[in-house]
């Protein structure tokens, strides 16, 4: 089975649970309709709309990175589960309930198990970068050849293309227990160094 029921579990919960902890950093832009129509609402509760904007700009980055190490991994003959990062999926609410300035957490992650090689390592690491990569290619090709874009879709493809590019560098980084100290150390490996 590609993806199981608690694999399945673990994404939905860690979309509601970075919508709602970037909720107030990604607000859509509000137009004068939307404007007029939160005020003839008076609607003061929970605001769904900046919920569900943030999950859809920062969720798809974070899950299809997860699943790129699963899909190398697979292909490799390897096992490879989803999952969400509980501890780190609660701190950040705690942190974000307590508005904490600053929030770092590490939302999901792929436990692999079984034996690869250096380059198989290397490949496996790479490919949660390597799709950050190419959304932000994707939003900054969006956003270049389409001119006809509304100021929400500008806005999406905007926050899309940054945080995929912020993803992919800070990932990339040759520090230990992120992607890019696996593949720079695989690269040396393989290179003989």
């Amino acid at each position: 089975m590609f993806i199981s029921p608690m694999e399945i579990f673990d994404a939905i919960l860690m979309v509601f649970a970075i919508g709602f902890v970037f909720m107030d950093a990604f607000k859509p832009i509000k137009t004068n309709e939307d404007i007029l129509e939160k005020y003839l609402k008076k609607n003061k509760g929970f605001d769904w709309h900046a919920f569900w904007f943030a999950a859809m700009v920062t969720a798809p980055a974070i899950i299809i990175h997860e699943i790129g190490h699963k899909i190398t991994a697979l292909s490799f003959g390897l096992d490879a589960v989803f999952n969400a990062a509980y501890f780190w999926l609660i701190l950040a609410v705690i942190l974000k309930l307590v508005s904490f300035p600053f929030i770092f957490f590490v939302p999901a992650y792929v436990s692999i198990s079984g034996s690869a090689t250096a380059l198989q390592q290397t490949l496996i690491a790479f490919a949660g970068p390597g799709i950050n990569l190419i959304l932000f290619i994707t939003g900054y090709l969006v956003l270049k050849y389409n001119k006809k874009l509304k100021i929400k879709h500008i806005q999406f493809w905007t926050l899309t293309k940054n945080i995929n590019l912020f993803l992919f560098i800070f990932n990339m980084l040759p520090i230990p227990m992120f992607d890019g100290f696996t593949v720079f150390s695989g690269l040396w490996k393989i290179i003989g160094l």
